[in-house]
């Protein structure tokens, strides 16, 4: 069936013929749209009812202010014709006339069979027959006998047209075995040689492959050309990526244009199946349309001037390292700090990129993981074999933008690395490479963090980060106090005298585990409250009731009806679990 149609009224008239007309009166009326066809004037117009008429024999009333033009009537009668014949499913058998098929006709014709299709849509009414149970395209003689009878002319010329004497055969095989030689494409060489010749690319193309199908000896080209393994592929895509021509690689190759083009598309399409599309759902993202839509892809928000909240003192001393931490000689000179608060440059930098207020924190983590919904979307609908160019480079620029956001997000936050990291350097530590791991940690920190919970992300950062530092800092170089885990008043560790620090290390790693383990059992508020009064938070500082009240937006007893309910779940599963942890 065809889809394509100049009016949608005809489409319509169509669909309702197909599907509720009977077998013999969809034959019918496939005849009498092709009499209709032959007596409608390009340069005139006609109504709906008349057309609808010409075909059903009905006189409908509807749509009495459409007015078709002769021109394109012309064009969906063609395709009324088909559609109708092509739905009673015909077989050429049943037929009491007889039924041309393309190849048949290209050779009573003397023409191509690319000929005859173009005249398909010239006059030559085509129908789809059933042959040996499949469809395929047949004329009905009456239909050639018209459009012989009113296209003689342009018959003949299709015919004298397609005529080559054998001297110029003969010319066109050596023409284009020396262009062969020079490294051209056969698609190249077709379209040289037609404009030397006068001739149409495709009767060239046709001689072309009339001589190699007679000469399977000394063939112009190579029967069928070897498919490519992937790593000439992707030879293919790097070179184009270098500003190589497409023209160039064709001929570097022994490709098509068309053939290159592909196989460019189908490695960029490979790329972006290896994009990282992972991202936290939301169930409002199919919402996001319009305005609003606009709103979550906008630029970052002006931070809001807030109250500051009380720091510990130590939050307002310049950051110092200590004397024993190590510093890579191309972290800056003179012990690789500079500037004037004493830390190597890429410390110095950190500290001048601003931190994010929780509305703009909003802002990025949506707007990112949205991205990252959209570009996953849309990846999901392309055709890897066939992938479509502009499909392509809107998952592209969806991809880069989330990426950017990310990387705004992790910009603004690896000062808390640092932070975090200052906390677990010892004699044995260098500082750069804690700092490097930690940064890893905080990117991943980032991919998961679930926005939509309504908590800061530097709560979820600090023990993502922390848990990274627990497992990869190797025992032999840490201390117990290396990963602390807050006011005695929450954990308090058992003092052991013994000097063996891996036993003594090892005991300390396994109260971590246990720590994590019951903060699993605490719901998402539960946890933050708990890690802000007890100091498990990146400062390192107990916050009061009224501090944590003022961030969560509760009051100060609220905060202590929360934080001595989740002690309470914690005091059970350590009992349950047979746990020995003082203070609880």
């Amino acid at each position: 069936m065809h889809q394509t149609y100049h009016y949608s009224v005809l489409k319509e008239l169509r669909d309702q013929q197909v599907r509720f007309a009977p077998r013999e009166k969809k034959i019918e009326q496939s005849r009498l749209a092709e009499e209709l066809y032959r007596t409608i004037d390009p340069n005139r117009e006609y109504s709906y009812r008349f057309v609808c008429q010409g075909i059903t024999t009905f006189r409908s009333d509807l749509h009495p202010e459409v007015r078709f033009s002769g021109e394109h009537l012309l064009q969906d009668l063609l395709r009324i014709v088909d559609d109708l014949f092509s739905s009673a499913d015909v077989s050429f058998e049943e037929v009491d006339e007889r039924v041309w098929t393309i190849e048949e006709l290209s050779k009573s014709f003397n023409v191509s069979t690319k000929t005859i299709s173009r005249w398909r849509t010239q006059g030559l009414v085509a129908r789809h027959f059933l042959f040996s149970g499949k469809k395929r395209i047949g004329f009905l003689q009456r239909s050639v006998d018209f459009f012989r009878q009113h296209h003689a002319p342009q018959i003949e010329r299709g015919s004298k047209f397609s005529q080559l004497t054998e001297e110029e055969k003969r010319q066109i095989i050596q023409t284009a075995r020396r262009f062969v030689q020079s490294g051209s494409s056969p698609t190249e060489i077709a379209r040289r040689i037609a404009r030397h010749t006068g001739r149409s690319v495709e009767t060239i193309r046709y001689t072309l492959k009339s001589f190699d199908e007679r000469n399977n000896d000394i063939p112009l080209f190579a029967k069928r050309q070897t498919p490519l393994d992937e790593e000439t592929k992707q030879k293919i895509f790097s070179e184009f990526r270098h500003n190589v021509s497409i023209e160039h690689l064709a001929k570097m190759f022994h490709r098509t244009r068309g053939g290159i083009y592909r196989i460019l598309g189908q490695m960029r399409a490979k790329r972006i199946a290896e994009f990282v599309l992972d991202h936290i759902d939301n169930p409002d993202f199919p919402q996001f349309t319009g305005s609003m839509e606009k709103l979550v892809l906008s630029d970052l928000p002006v931070a809001v001037a807030a109250k500051p909240r009380r720091q510990p003192a130590a939050a307002h001393k310049v950051v110092e390292l200590p004397d024993f931490v190590e510093v890579d000689d191309d972290d800056g000179k003179s012990g690789g700090k500079s500037g004037e608060s004493g830390l190597p440059p890429y410390l110095a930098g950190l500290y001048k990129i601003p931190l994010l207020s929780a509305e703009q924190e909003l802002h990025l983590f949506r707007k990112m993981n949205y991205l990252k919904y959209k570009a996953a979307a849309l990846r999901d609908s392309l055709d890897m074999q066939r992938p479509k160019a502009p499909l392509m480079l809107q998952i592209e620029r969806l991809y880069d933008k989330a990426i950017a956001t990310k990387n705004e997000i992790v910009s603004a936050n690896l000062r808390l690395v640092v932070s975090i990291a200052k906390r677990h350097i010892g004699p044995y530590a260098n500082f750069f490479d804690l700092i490097s791991d930690g940064n890893l940690s905080l990117i991943r920190a980032v991919e998961k963090f679930d926005y939509s919970r309504g908590n800061r992300f530097s709560t979820y950062a600090t023990w993502a980060i922390s848990r990274n530092f627990a497992r990869t800092i190797p025992a032999e170089k840490r201390h117990r106090d290396r990963f602390p885990l807050g006011d005695e008043e929450f954990f308090e560790a058992t003092i052991d005298d013994r000097s063996d620090q891996q036993l003594e290390e090892q005991l300390q790693t396994e109260r971590v585990v246990q720590v994590e383990r019951l903060l699993d059992e605490l719901d998402e508020r539960e946890q933050k409250i708990i890690a802000d009064r007890f100091g498990l938070g990146h400062s390192g500082a107990p916050l009061t009731l009224n501090e944590v009240g003022a961030e969560i937006g509760v009051t100060k007893e609220r905060v202590r009806q929360i934080e001595a309910r989740a002690l309470a779940k914690l005091k059970k599963v350590a009992e349950k679990e047979n746990l020995e942890i003082p203070g609880l």
